[in-house]
């Protein structure tokens, strides 16, 4: 099914930003803070979508607590959004199915498009990443982001993804956290303290995008150069 929504991904991969045409009398949903520019005739309002408790659980999940509405009425209207990391987006069309992305990676969606959490248990606290992916449904389109820019790899089977790699997949792909040569103390110690080892295995068929960079290696690296305060 085509997308309703006419987009454009300008500046891909190192710094995308999302030019949206919205139809006449129609309302998109964008992370709060994303606008960057817009048609003076379009009007916006922020709300906690789904009502306070699917809110707060996003906010657990690295999202804003509210989702800003942007809406064309009487004629159609251009909407510019710029995500807050430079790196890459994607679109995606929902048909029923569901969408899984890591957190923070909601740019944009149509209207009737869900955003929720999934909790990952201790498939995430082993990762060392967030407890929650975010869980698109319904029909529409989506758009998400990443740091770096974003692959698109088919999976028919099996396939390894480092743990800090990942940023969207379908839900037809079922996935295990795991340490790569088998799970024992020095492994899960090198994994952890080491920052390598920690893999998502991916099963079945179906979709899976993932980012060239890291973000979290890079502030590693930045961090002996910040300014430290003298007592």
């Amino acid at each position: 099914m085509p997308s309703n929504i006419s987009y454009t991904i300008e500046h891909s991969p190192s710094y995308a930003q999302l030019k949206l045409k919205i139809p006449a009398n129609q309302t998109v949903l964008v992370e709060s803070s994303g606008m960057a520019a817009m048609d003076s005739h379009i009007t916006l309002k922020s709300k906690v979508k789904g009502g306070l408790m699917k809110g707060l659980t996003r906010m657990l999940a690295g999202e804003s607590l509210f989702i800003t509405e942007f809406s064309a009425p009487e004629r159609s209207g251009t909407l510019y959004v710029s995500p807050g990391v430079p790196g890459d987006i994607q679109h995606y069309h929902l048909n029923g199915n569901s969408l899984m992305m890591q957190s923070s990676a909601f740019v944009a969606s149509s209207s009737t498009v869900d955003i929720d959490t999934k909790f990952q248990g201790l498939k995430g606290f082993f990762s060392g990443e967030s407890l929650f992916f975010l869980k698109a449904t319904g029909q529409g389109d989506i758009w998400f982001n990443s740091y770096g820019a974003i692959l698109e790899i088919p999976v028919n089977g099996s396939y390894i993804v480092d743990t800090g790699y990942i940023v969207a997949f379908e839900d037809t792909l079922n996935y295990n956290v795991e340490v790569m040569g088998g799970l024992s103390w020095k492994n899960l110690r090198t994994g952890i303290l080491g920052g390598e080892g920690l893999v998502c295995r991916f099963s079945g068929e179906g979709k899976l995008w993932i980012q060239s960079r890291n973000l979290f290696p890079l502030i590693n690296f930045l961090n002996p150069f910040r300014p430290t305060k003298n007592n």
